[in-house]
């Protein structure tokens, strides 16, 4: 039985009139139901598109209350409903709506949803949601249920990419959004240009037969490309899949043929090559698009990018308009695929509103300022951190992207930061660590009389940081001139004197790395998240950060500690609107992530201080269990000696079901062009061997020598460590120098540079079965 539509308008202050078509509710009474249905099509703003030509720019707290499934009295006047119902220049509408489902749906969407003028820019569109029964999908075509909060954070109305992008567009067109170096020249595209070329992309994929939720590989290093072919994926209905640039052949097949991928895009020959080689393993593909350089060889259904954005001149705006409106929010646009350290990699499924929600409640909490922002791109784009901060947020918020030089780890990032001068700046802890040793290197070759002023800076510095953290306004004596002569010359050299936010993610860093930014008056912002919560779930930001805390909850989303020990520590579960999906035709795996509350397990132990501060204290999977049954985190213990002994690189802890703790070391040494490490040792390592006595310059010579200095140092600081430690169990019985450095090619580091423990292990089982006799 259907009731008849109605139209309700209703005028929010400061707003524009609101219309939402409604059932009679007589065939409403009775009745649940959740925020869920279906709408014929997407307003939109006007897509008449112009050519975009040849023309390019040159230029020289958590609301801990009402997040669950709405639960609106069924038997409640619509009326009453009515009332409440504040969405700011949206339609909703829900076509064939199910007896009894409207009541809950106005409550939940309409009446949930404020938008503050403080709270962005309102968006016009249509909130457009498919049936769904349940919070969690595995199969690619199936929506999910919303996490929606009834008012407040996380009650905003859902969007799509599409929707969120053209309100972009309508209000910042001519505002720069992508910027790279060709030539020395930085080049632009502005927002208006993007979406075109993210049109005629889209438009190409399509021509391509690019068919509803299927896969789009994307295979290479940032850039304008990477971005557009993302976008353009989601607009014509695809799955748009980052592949890590690290990966095997092997590896790439798996993403592509788990992903269903119709085609791959890839950077250059070097990795069309690995594509080519397990092409005959992807019975979905149809096609191959390199967006770097000629190709070197012509081959069927292989195109370059400028031929592949000719491909779709003859589809029809009408016909990608189509794809678009029928889009859902709640349905799946993205998969970013897990490193695998443990297994094969996991499809984690991100809906339109995952990916939406998330750009606008992360900024918020940190104060992004809309279309004044400039960050650097640089991390992996097939890592979920890169892809929310340069690409999501950007787009939400009109910032602008500029592309770092491939080699930007292996040394171009500092030019490029110096160029740009960003002022949001994400950078894993390896990142921090590698300016950190670059300054410590330069110091050591300071006179004497600039290490004196160098050190007094930073111990004013590092007070006035702890002031700043504590709430204390006032600033030590000299605070002004240390200012002037170490803290701004040290931000400039660093291009990171226009930055307000300095985050650091996606892997543990230690107490010694902050404190050293910190006594330069940079303050690094710890944030925390996974790829199953689209990226941050607590945020540190200024005036609301503790030094070795993750920071607190993105409002709109809630953290429970499950089953937590006299400590308080437990695991850490997160619920909101930033929860994935599911992981890709994985319910098993889905099941053991999402209880049956819609609760997500993140796997790390962690516990709030007074304050709702969180701080990450191990992760279950990692916890060593001693022979005597004592568990034991290793982050701590690991981070403890290495600020003991300076030298030290990486530090791993070992000793799972044996009688005691060991562990394996590696000495910080250079790198060569390529990245990897090398045998000679990086010049504070020099430094610190002559200052105990030792002239060495390679890692083989302290190693194969066995150096009785440095070795003697290292024993004294496992000694201090042992001396904090607070039972036997905890205390590192034996530990060796390692020949190599860990590294991401070598296989012991991910992406982010986090390190793979169970891959290191079995790499190194014959220095660790000598521990223990075996």
């Amino acid at each position: 039985m259907k009731g008849s539509l109605l139209t309700l308008e209703h005028t929010v202050p400061g707003f524009s009139k609101v219309s939402a078509p409604v059932q009679d509710t007589q065939a409403l009474q009775g009745s649940k139901a959740e925020l869920n249905g279906s709408c014929p099509t997407s307003l939109i703003a006007d897509d008449n598109m112009n050519d975009i030509g040849s023309k390019v720019q040159e230029v020289s707290s958590a609301d801990d209350s009402g997040i669950d499934s709405p639960s609106a009295d069924a038997d409640a006047e619509l009326s009453e409903e009515v009332k409440t119902l504040s969405l700011t220049d949206f339609t909703i509408r829900f076509e064939e709506a199910s007896p009894g489902s409207f009541e809950e749906a106005v409550k939940a969407s309409g009446g949930a949803s404020k938008i503050t003028e403080e709270a962005a820019v309102p968006v016009t569109g249509d909130v457009c949601l498919a049936l769904a029964e349940q919070y969690w999908s595995t199969e690619r075509e199936k929506a999910v249920k919303l996490k929606m909060a009834e008012s407040g954070p996380g009650s905003e109305p859902p969007l799509t990419v599409h929707q969120m992008f053209q309100d972009t567009v309508d209000k910042y067109g001519d505002h720069p959004a992508l910027r790279w170096k060709k030539d020395d020249t930085w080049l632009t595209l502005t927002y208006r240009e993007y979406q075109q070329q993210c049109r005629m992309a889209a438009k190409s994929f399509l021509k391509l037969g690019l068919e509803r939720f299927h896969g789009v590989g994307i295979l290479g290093f940032n850039s304008p490309e990477w971005f557009i072919a993302n976008i353009a994926c989601i607009m014509a209905g695809g799955l748009a899949t980052g592949i890590y640039t690290t990966n095997s052949p092997e590896a790439c097949q798996y993403v592509a043929h788990n992903s269903e991928a119709n085609v791959v895009v890839v950077e250059n020959n070097k990795q069309l090559v690995k594509i080519l080689q397990v092409k005959d393993q992807l019975p979905n593909l149809k096609a191959i698009i390199q967006y770097k350089g000629e190709l070197e060889k012509k081959m069927s259904n292989v195109y370059a990018w400028t031929e592949f954005m000719k491909l779709g001149e003859e589809v029809s705006d009408a016909q990608l308009e189509e794809i678009i409106n029928s889009q859902k929010a709640n349905e799946c646009c993205s998969l970013i695929y897990t490193s695998g350290t443990t297994g094969n990699p996991k499809g984690v499924m991100l809906s339109h509103d995952n990916i939406t929600w998330i750009a606008n409640a992360a900024s918020l909490a940190v104060n992004v300022k809309v279309a004044e922002e400039s960050v650097v791109s640089y991390l992996p784009l097939s890592h979920v951190a890169a892809q929310v901060n340069d690409m999501w947020i950007s787009l939400k918020f009109a910032c602008t992207t500029y592309f770092a030089q491939p080699d930007a780890l292996k040394g171009s990032l500092a030019q490029t930061l110096r160029e740009v001068r960003p002022t949001s700046f994400l950078g894993v802890p390896r990142v921090w660590e590698k300016m950190q040793e670059a300054m410590k290197a330069i110091g050591v070759k300071s006179s004497t009389m600039k290490k004196r002023i160098a050190d007094w800076g930073k111990g004013i510095g590092l007070q006035a940081s702890y002031n700043a953290m504590n709430g204390d306004p006032s600033v030590p004596w000299g605070f002004m001139l240390a200012n002037n002569l170490v803290f701004k010359r040290v931000r400039a050299a660093l291009g990171l004197d226009r930055c307000r936010n300095c985050f650091t993610g996606a892997a543990p860093i230690t107490k010694d790395t902050l404190e050293y930014f910190m006594s330069l008056n940079i303050q690094l912002y710890e944030l925390y998240g996974m790829s199953e919560s689209t990226g941050p779930h607590s945020i540190s930001c200024a005036n609301n950060y503790q030094i070795m805390s993750c920071g607190k909850v993105i409002p709109g989303c809630r953290t429970k500690l499950d089953k937590p020990d006299a400590d308080g520590n437990g695991e850490v579960c997160f619920w909101g609107r930033h929860v994935f999906m599911g992981y890709l035709d994985m319910p098993e795996k889905t099941e053991e992530a999402l209880d049956s509350e819609g609760w997500l397990h993140s796997g790390d132990l962690g516990k709030h201080d007074k304050n709702g501060f969180l701080y990450i204290t191990g992760r279950i999977k990692e916890l060593i269990i001693t022979g005597g049954g004592e568990n034991i985190p290793p982050v701590p213990i690991e981070d403890a000696l290495k600020e003991e002994v300076p030298i030290i690189s990486n530090a791993m802890l070992v000793g799972d079901k044996k009688k005691f703790l060991s562990m394996l070391l590696t000495l910080k040494c250079q790198a060569d062009e390529n990245g990897e490490p090398t045998d000679e040792l990086s010049l504070l390592v020099v430094e610190y061997c002559r200052q105990h006595g030792v002239i060495a310059s390679k890692v083989s010579e302290i190693v194969n020598n066995k150096e009785p200095a440095i070795y003697k140092a290292i024993q004294e600081g496992v000694d201090k460590v042992n001396a904090k430690a607070i039972s036997n169990a905890q205390r590192v019985q034996k530990w060796t120098l390692l020949s190599r450095d860990f590294s991401i090619s070598g296989g012991e580091l991910g992406p982010t540079m986090k390190l793979k423990r169970p891959v290191v292990t079995k790499m190194y089982k014959e220095e660790i079965d000598k521990f223990y006799g075996a």
